[in-house]
């Protein structure tokens, strides 16, 4: 167990945590959750070693391993599958030792390093590791390609795959599903059911959270609460919580208000004044309860479209892609107003394809795309994000796209998305992620779209954001066609469901579970075809194997024969000479010649007869 007793931690002068007291239980599975920059990082940082606490202590068993992701991976030659593997620092060592041992030539030592080496599986090191790849979503092409190779999101992939091949008591997870797509986030989410230490888990993900958590502990007014239960359960005792606080702090002000009645009506008053007093004191001494407040910074809508055409656009027999490289064909598709589309598929298999399609962002290969004059559209993608300009203000970037609203407006509605005071005329190179990202779907919303086209929405977006977004996009009145890898936004704002695999893009029958169902068969079925192309591929060489032996005697046999009948043709060659008939002196030499056919003849009939029986048992 790791205990925090009074602990205080600061980064600067701001006091994230103060006088906390926690413990976390062996095998728990804990989400730690809180409004950004409460110290959810931090405290990971302080039980990694990477800082240390301001105050009180920290106790952690010194028998106890602690796993983490990576924040930055160098850029490496080494292999994916070569860097997975560094995760395991035991394997690494004892490999490093062999090494050593093999070449001071010491085999009582090697023989102890590799029953050392077979204790912890190091046998099945490569074949785990490729696995772990193949469900963060790498193709098997993919596992000897360098590090370097990859780009940012990817190399984040291999920090998490590094770190779920380290041997671990505790695995501490900051954020894990930000760079993974639907289909990676259904693997890790199944590898973490049966990882069997302790997880303490910092995630945006509600739906994530709610099938992992055992436990969530909130950090809020620099203290750390306890809370039983997953994600749901957390926000319906909050609830709860925050309600019977509310009327606590009313039922407080009112016994307050009423004492202090008392003492300013009194406390001049010889015969009241010791009552006065006591009251007053009593005020002074009185515990504050907090007035609960809605934790939730975020809430806004998107206006009513003026216009609404109907179909806004369709495709036609539409064949996407790039570079004359199909993607998808055989495309029909319409959108209508009201329209909720969430886009499933494999990664890779065309589901942001589709969307820039539609977009226009890039052309179709073949068949017709046709869209209303009144179709105004909306598209949010992460590139979009990054093309905002990091000298200009929030106000700005309005500006850009709006020259008549005045600026008290834009404030307005910039306030919405919590964009307040300054930040609304600052610029945003100092801006996170998430609020680069709440500033683009804050410029989306402000042009009043009527098809909405959003390519992974919730990235960089903490759960009060994703909440309002939410919210907002049930009550849209226009199409909406969205890639997500939020479970929870796709189940509660999207009425269809399209799959886009191998090649087709049709309606998925089913909901979330379904697919989730359909993704696992489909990758038993790819196991199961893989593992049987690998035993064939074992039969056939052990076939290959067992018919050397016999092969080679065919060989043999056929040079013998071929040398046999050589033979035989030479001597009938002979045979045809008249003057070893007719002339006495060669009678001798005509009985060897006829030995000689006699012979040779049984040798081959031997050679041929042992030949037929060897390819048929080769056969």
């Amino acid at each position: 167990m790791i205990i925090l007793k009074n602990t205080v931690l600061r980064r600067g002068t701001k006091t994230l945590l103060d006088d906390v007291h926690w413990t976390l239980h062996a095998s728990q599975r804990i989400a730690l959750i809180g409004a950004n920059g409460t110290g959810k990082t931090s405290l990971f940082s302080l039980l990694l070693g990477k800082i240390e606490a301001d105050g009180g202590d920290l106790y952690i068993p010194k028998h106890l391993i602690l796993a983490h992701v990576a924040q930055e991976t160098p850029a490496l030659t080494q292999s994916a599958v070569d860097f997975t593997l560094d995760g395991d620092t035991r394997l690494r060592d004892i490999e490093a030792k062999i090494v050593q041992a093999e070449k001071d030539d010491d085999g009582e030592r090697i023989a102890n390093l590799y029953a050392d080496y077979g204790h912890i599986d190091g046998y099945t090191a490569k074949s785990r590791a490729s696995a772990l790849l193949s469900g963060l979503g790498f193709g098997n092409h993919e596992h000897d390609q360098p590090v370097n190779s990859f780009s940012g999101g990817w190399r984040m992939r291999l920090n998490l795959a590094q770190a779920l091949m380290a041997p671990s008591d505790v695995l501490l997870l900051d954020e894990p599903t930000n760079h993974l797509d639907l289909d990676a986030i259904l693997w890790l989410e199944q590898w973490l059911h049966n990882y069997n230490g302790t997880l303490l888990l910092i995630s945006h993900d509600q739906e994530f959270i709610d099938k992992l958590a055992t436990h969530v502990v909130h950090i809020d007014n620099k203290k750390l609460e306890l809370y039983t239960g997953n994600y749901s359960d957390f926000e319906r005792m909050r609830a709860e919580k925050l309600s019977l606080q509310q009327a606590m702090h009313e039922k407080q002000v009112k016994k307050k208000a009423h004492m202090q009645k008392y003492v300013d009506r009194f406390r001049y008053k010889a015969s009241k004044a010791r009552q006065a007093q006591s009251r007053l004191k009593a005020i002074e001494k009185m515990e504050i309860i907090a007035c609960a407040q809605v934790d939730r910074p975020f809430s806004f809508s998107f206006p009513t479209p003026k216009k609404m055409p109907n179909p806004l656009m369709y495709l036609r027999d539409a064949e996407i892609g790039y570079d004359n490289a199909p993607i998808a064909n055989d495309i029909n598709l319409t959108l209508t107003p009201n329209m909720r589309l969430g886009l499933l598929g494999p990664n890779g298999a065309g589901k942001s394809t589709l969307i820039k399609s539609i977009a226009g962002e890039i052309g179709l290969l073949s068949g017709s795309k046709q869209k209303s004059d009144d179709m105004r559209m909306g598209y949010f993608a992460q590139h979009q994000v990054d093309h905002l300009r990091n000298d200009r203000s929030p106000i700005e970037h309005l500006r850009d796209i709006d020259l008549k609203t005045s600026d008290q407006d834009f404030r307005n509605h910039l306030g919405q998305f919590n964009f307040k005071n300054d930040m609304a005329f600052d610029p945003i190179n100092h801006f996170s992620g998430g609020e680069k990202a709440r500033l683009a779907l804050a410029l989306i919303i402000w042009q009043q779209p009527n098809v909405l086209l959003l390519d992974e929405p919730t990235n960089h977006l903490d759960i009060d954001m994703r909440q309002a977004l939410c919210e907002a996009l049930q009550t849209y009145e226009g199409a909406l066609v969205m890639v997500s890898h939020d479970r929870h936004l796709i189940r509660t704002t999207c009425d269809e469901l399209v799959i886009v695999h191998d090649k087709k893009v049709h309606e998925f029958d089913g909901d979330l579970e379904d697919y989730g169902k359909w993704l696992f068969s489909r990758e038993k079925k790819a196991k199961v075809k893989k593992e049987k192309s690998e035993s064939d591929k074992q039969s056939s060489a052990k076939v290959r194997l067992d018919k050397a032996p016999l092969i080679k005697k065919i060989k043999a046999l056929e040079e013998d024969i071929a040398k046999h009948q050589d033979a035989l043709s030479e001597i009938e060659h002979t045979l045809l000479d008249t003057e070893l008939y007719e002339n006495e002196k060669n009678k001798i030499k005509l009985q060897k010649v006829l030995k000689d056919q006699t012979r040779i003849k049984k040798a081959l009939d031997a050679a041929e007869n042992e030949w037929l029986d060897l390819q048929g048992e080769l056969e």
